[in-house]
């Protein structure tokens, strides 16, 4: 409830009049919106400043162009799960499927490596597109205050602190499938068999 500024009759906080005396309560100004610097800021939560310098290094020139950078939270947590981390759903996808096809395709377990490595060199600047333009859209939008524009790049924005739980509890696993594995040592069907032993004759003349 507010107060009418002319007769103090108490009113609904949305009221535009007062019920009373009909006296019309001071519109109150807008605040102004978000500047690019806060929206960038808001949207990409945890580490903004550093997100914001290695930014710096696609588009010092005006139009944005690939840099090589190096992530190393990308290449070490395993990508997919840093991708989801920061809600990249796509790229999420892509990075849990294609490692998996790849060692499948080619039996070989340095295919994993490789998409770590691609996922390295190219996070910061695939980050940097998906910040462009989640945060273009939303200026786009007809804001009517500048809480709701904050709360909204905040909801698309930031990041999945669970998803940090999933990679411990994957590197874990991990490690404690391969301890076992080595303690274990290799199978019966896995060793090597005996020499056989090599005829006299060949004996004699070695």
């Amino acid at each position: 409830m507010k107060p009418c500024p002319k007769c103090e009759q108490q009113n609904p906080d949305d009221a535009n009049f007062c019920g009373q005396c009909g006296a019309p309560f001071p519109v109150a100004e807008s605040s102004p919106l978000l500047t690019d610097d806060e929206l960038w800021r808001a949207f990409i939560g945890p580490n903004a400043g550093r997100y914001l310098e290695q930014f710096k290094k696609f588009a010092f020139t005006g139009r944005p162009r690939y840099n090589l950078t190096w992530h190393w939270p990308a290449f070490l947590f395993i990508p997919f799960l840093w991708f989801l981390y920061r809600k990249m759903y796509l790229y999420a996808f892509v990075y849990a499927v294609g490692p998996a096809v790849s060692t499948f395709l080619t039996n070989d377990l340095m295919a994993g490596l490789v998409w770590s490595i691609m996922a390295g060199v190219s996070a910061n600047y695939v980050y940097y597109w998906h910040v462009r333009e989640e945060v273009g859209e939303i200026k786009k939008k007809p804001w009517l205050s500048r809480e709701a524009q904050a709360q909204a790049i905040r909801e698309a924005g930031g990041v999945q602190p669970y998803v940090i739980g999933v990679g411990v509890v994957l590197y874990a696993l991990f490690f404690a499938a391969l301890f076992q594995a080595i303690q274990e040592g290799p199978t019966e069907g896995e060793k090597f068999p005996p020499a056989r032993p090599r005829p006299s004759s060949e004996r004699s003349l070695l």
